[in-house]
C-alpha cells in the first residue's frame, strides 16, 4: 500500500479507538468530567499527564526549531523540562491536597473572592485559547498533507473528534484516550527516530547516534558534519548560538514558569485518589516524557543534515517527491533567482513573508510560481519549520508504514493536549464562573450540561484559532507559557507558601502580569512586527521571554498591594498551614 492509503488506515483506526474508549468511559457526573472521579492509577495518570503535556509544540515543531536555530533551540528543551519539575515538586502535591477542580477553584478559594476567581478565569480561558491555536494548526498541517485535504477541512476533522471524546467523556474519557494517544504519539516520534539514526550513523540509538561519527567516510560526527555544512553555507555553526544570554534566561524562565501554571497540566494532579499517588504519577510523567524529550535534538540535527543534503544545489527537476508535495501545501517555496534551475540554499529570507502561489501557473523547471517579492538574498528556499519532523521520514526514504504512523502519531499529540486544553475552558465557564459565582442554584446535572455546552463552544472557536494561527506552531505555544507564566504561577506560588498573601494583592498582581505581557506580545507580533528585534526590544527580552517580567512585575504587584491592605482572615491562614503539611503528620501545637 501506499503511503497515502496506509496514513487513512493508521489515522482511521487511531480515531477509532480514541471514540471508542470515549464512549466506554463516559461521564456521569461533574466529578467524572472534572477530575475521572479520582480514581486514575499513576502509571495512567503518569502516561495521560505526559500525552497532555507533548502537544503539537513537541511531536511537530520542537525538533524543528532545533533543526533551525541549533544551539539556542535548547531553550525549549530546558524550559518545558525544567518547568515540569517545577510543577512536580513544587506545586502539584500541595493543590492534590487542596482537592478542588480548577485552578480558578483553588484561587478563588484561597483568596475567599469570586472576584479573584474571576480574574483567574479570564486568565485561563487567554492562554488555553492561545495555547490550543497551536495545536490545532498541527492538526490542520498533518491533514493538509498526508490526507490531501485543505487545511480548514483538516482542522474540522480534528474538531469533530476532538468534540467526541472530549464532550462525552470530559476528563474521564480524556486520561484513557490520552494512555492510548501517549502509545501511538511515542511510537510514532521513536521508530522514525531509531532508522534515521541507523541509517546516518549506524547507531540505533538516536540519543547516542547525535554524538556518533557519520557515516559517509568523512570521520566527522554529526554536530561536527552540521557545523562544517552550515558555515560553507554561509550560516552560523550549529552547536554556536546567536541569542544574547539575558533573551536565553528569560524564555527558559518564562516557559519553565509558564509550564508550572499552565492549567490543563496541573488538573491533572486532580484526578489520581491521594497526594502520594500524585507525587508517583509526577515521577512516571517524567520518566514518559523523557522518552521524546531526549529524542528530540537528535530528530533535529538528523533533519537538517538530511535536508540540505538532499535539496542544495540540486536540480529542481531531480528533487524528490516530499518537496514538491510540502510545496503543493504552501509549507515549502521555491525561487529560481539565478535562472539556473538548481535549488540554492542559504541563510535569509528568500522573499517577503511566507510564501505566496500563483495556483494557476508553473515555473520553467515546473515549480509553483512564488508571487511575492523577492529579497536581495541568494537564498531561493522557504521552509516552514514545522514540517521537519513530518517530512523527516520521507527526506530520509523511508517505508511508507513509517511515514503514516508518524501521522497518526503527530494527530495524537495535538488532540491529546487540544482535549485537555478545552475541557479546563469548559471546567471554568461551567464550574467556577457558573456553580461558584452567577448560577450558584444549579444542580450537578445542570452544571454538566453547561460544561458540555462550553466545551463545544470552546471547540468552535479553538477551529477557528487553527485556521487562522498567529504564529507556527511551537511559536504560539511559548506564548501561552509567558501568558501562563506571568498570570497563573505567581498566585499559585504565592497561594501555598505565603499566608500574608491577601485577595487585593493577588488581584492587583495577575491583571498587572496578564496585561503587560499580553500587550507586550501583541504589540511586537501584531500591532509592528517591524520592530520585533533585539535593539526595540525591553532589555533585550524577546516576546517569547517576556513572561519572566511580567511574572516579576505580579509577584512585585501582588506584595506591594498585599502589604498595604488587610491580611487574610485566620481561617484562609490555617487552610494554607493544613496543606503544607504531609497527610499523617500532626499539625504543630503553639504552646505558650
Amino acid at each position: 500500500m501506499d503511503a497515502q492509503t496506509l496514513t487513512y488506515l493508521f489515522v482511521g483506526m487511531s480515531f477509532a479507538l480514541y471514540i471508542g474508549i470515549a464512549i466506554w468511559s463516559r461521564a456521569a457526573s461533574t466529578n467524572d468530567f472534572y477530575v475521572a472521579g479520582g480514581g486514575v492509577h499513576p502509571i495512567a495518570n503518569g502516561m495521560a499527564t505526559a500525552a497532555d503535556w507533548m502537544s503539537a509544540a513537541s511531536f511537530i515543531s520542537m525538533a524543528g526549531i532545533i533543526s533551525f536555530m541549533g544551539y539556542d533551540g535548547a531553550v525549549y528543551l530546558m524550559g518545558w523540562t525544567g518547568g515540569y519539575v517545577l510543577l512536580a515538586m513544587l506545586l502539584a502535591p500541595y493543590l492534590r491536597k487542596f482537592g478542588e477542580f480548577t485552578v480558578p477553584d483553588f484561587i478563588g478559594t484561597r483568596y475567599y473572592s469570586n472576584t479573584a476567581r474571576v480574574v483567574a478565569v479570564i486568565s485561563l480561558i487567554v492562554i488555553s485559547f492561545t495555547y490550543v491555536a497551536g495545536q490545532m494548526r498541527g492538526v490542520g498541517i498533518v491533514f493538509s498533507q498526508f490526507l490531501d485535504i485543505p487545511i480548514s477541512w483538516g482542522v474540522a476533522v480534528g474538531m469533530a473528534v476532538v468534540f467526541m471524546y472530549a464532550v462525552l467523556g470530559g476528563m474521564k474519557g480524556i486520561t484513557y484516550t490520552q494512555v492510548a494517544q501517549y502509545c501511538v504519539l511515542i511510537f510514532a516520534y521513536l521508530v522514525p527516530a531509531i532508522f534515521i539514526s541507523l541509517l546516518i550513523t549506524g547507531v540505533p540509538v538516536p540519543q547516542i547516534g547525535l554524538g556518533s561519527v557519520v557515516n559517509d567516510g568523512s570521520g566527522l560526527s554529526v554536530l561536527q558534519k552540521l557545523d562544517t555544512t552550515l558555515i560553507e553555507l554561509g550560516f552560523t555553526a550549529y552547536t554556536e548560538g546567536s541569542k544574547s544570554t539575558i533573551d536565553v534566561f528569560a524564555i527558559t524562565m518564562a516557559l519553565m514558569l509558564g509550564t508550572a501554571g499552565l492549567p490543563h497540566v496541573i488538573v491533572r494532579f486532580f484526578t489520581v485518589p491521594k497526594v502520594s499517588d500524585a507525587r508517583k504519577s509526577a515521577g512516571y510523567a517524567l520518566f514518559f516524557i523523557a522518552l521524546l524529550y531526549t529524542t528530540a535534538p537528535a530528530v533535529g540535527a538528523f533533519a537538517r543534515l538530511n535536508f540540505i543534503d538532499t535539496i542544495n544545489d540540486a536540480p529542481y527537476t531531480q528533487v524528490a517527491a516530499w518537496f514538491t508535495n510540502w510545496e503543493d501545501v504552501g509549507l515549502i517555496g521555491w525561487q529560481d533567482k539565478n535562472g539556473d534551475g538548481r535549488i540554492q540554499y542559504g541563510p535569509g529570507a528568500p522573499f517577503k513573508g511566507k510564501p505566496s502561489f500563483d495556483d494557476n501557473a508553473r515555473g520553467a523547471s515546473g515549480e509553483r510560481v512564488v508571487v511575492n517579492p523577492s529579497v536581495p538574498t541568494t537564498n531561493e528556499v522557504y521552509v516552514d519549520r514545522d514540517i521537519m519532523v513530518l517530512a523527516n521520514p520521507e527526506i530520509a526514504d523511508l517505508a511508507p508504514w513509517v511515514i503514516a504512523l508518524v501521522a497518526a502519531g503527530s494527530l495524537a499529540a495535538a488532540l491529546s493536549t487540544a482535549a485537555g486544553l478545552l475541557l479546563v475552558i469548559s471546567a471554568a465557564v461551567s464550574h467556577d464562573l457558573l456553580k461558584k459565582t452567577f448560577a450558584r442554584g444549579i444542580s450537578d446535572r445542570q452544571e454538566l450540561r453547561y460544561a458540555r455546552i462550553a466545551a463545544a463552544t470552546a471547540i468552535g472557536i479553538a477551529g477557528y484559532l487553527g485556521i487562522h494561527p498567529p504564529g507556527f506552531v511551537a511559536q504560539v505555544v511559548a506564548f501561552a507559557f509567558g501568558l501562563a507564566a506571568a498570570s497563573l504561577f505567581p498566585p499559585i506560588l504565592l497561594g501555598i507558601f505565603s499566608t500574608r498573601m491577601n485577595v487585593a494583592g493577588a488581584v492587583a498582581g495577575m491583571i498587572v502580569g496578564l496585561a503587560f505581557t499580553f500587550s507586550y506580545i501583541v504589540y511586537f507580533k501584531m500591532i509592528a512586527p517591524e520592530f520585533n528585534s533585539p535593539e526595540h526590544w525591553w532589555f533585550g527580552i524577546s516576546p517569547e521571554g517576556i513572561g519572566v517580567v511580567g511574572a516579576a512585575l505580579n509577584i512585585a504587584a501582588a506584595w506591594a498591594v498585599a502589604y498595604l491592605t488587610p491580611p487574610p482572615p485566620t481561617s484562609v491562614r490555617q487552610m494554607i498551614e493544613d496543606i503544607r503539611i504531609p497527610i499523617g503528620v500532626s499539625a504543630p501545637h503553639n504552646h505558650p
